[in-house]
């Protein structure tokens, strides 16, 4: 992958893998041209995310393209990081489009340009189980939701909607580098394409995958084994 004058962009597909990378529903666009996670374009990070027993994680390095001091990667991307791996996260958990309505990101230390690091993300909301259907209770507004990788709807949530999500990214000694805490909105697709370009066909393709269990890009592994020093980090606290 390389910049604008050749300059290489090294990113997550220069990384080695364990297998098991998880394919997006969005991934079923060949015209998708997300920043942050599409595979199909060539000046984004392609973020490529796996499964964790407790969300979503996704491994990544990113090149001097990606600067803003020398040396340092600029800290709008690293908040597009957190951003992609708690959306996604949101997306495949509850196979729906999810909103972005609020995000609070900490920088602990500079995050080193040409090095390896880990963003991993969970979801901080507790879900309810799911009524069965037909019997939402009158005025509430229910928002299925699947297990961690899609699937059929276990859980709901309440009127507003709403589920929070913490990112945190580690380096490769399990330090960590930067934390978030993210709230999202998901939205049945019909009402997305209100404020989204997709056609008719392309909305087709989405919903089935939207509705279908994630499967790996690239059959899994044995996984790698967790650095201690990253199985030792505590979770981030925000005050």
């Amino acid at each position: 992958m390389t910049g604008p004058a050749g300059e290489d962009l090294p990113t997550d597909e220069d990384l080695p893998t364990d297998g098991g990378e998880l394919l997006t529903p969005w991934a079923v666009l060949d015209d998708y041209q997300c920043f942050g996670c599409s595979p199909h374009n060539p000046h984004g990070l392609r973020l490529r995310f796996r499964e964790r027993p407790d969300g979503l994680a996704a491994s990544f390095r990113l090149g001097r393209a990606h600067e803003s001091y020398p040396g340092v990667v600029h800290g709008g991307l690293v908040g597009v990081i957190c951003d992609e791996t708690m959306g996604n996260l949101l997306v495949l958990r509850t196979g729906r489009p999810a909103f972005t309505t609020a995000m609070r990101v900490r920088y602990l230390a500079p995050m080193p340009v040409d090095v390896p690091h880990e963003c991993r993300a969970r979801i901080t909301t507790e879900l309810p189980a799911a009524d069965p259907p037909g019997t939402d209770p009158p005025g509430t507004d229910v928002v299925a939701s699947g297990p961690p990788t899609g699937g059929p709807p276990t859980s709901g949530l309440p009127a507003n909607g709403l589920i929070s999500a913490e990112a945190e990214i580690l380096n490769a000694a399990g330090d960590l580098v930067a934390t978030a805490r993210a709230t999202y909105r998901p939205v049945d697709l019909d009402a997305a394409r209100d404020r989204i370009q997709l056609s008719d066909r392309a909305a087709g393709r989405l919903a089935d995958a939207l509705a279908a269990p994630a499967v790996p890009a690239v059959p899994a592994t044995a996984p790698a084994p967790v650095p201690a020093a990253a199985a030792a980090v505590p979770a981030a606290e925000e005050s």
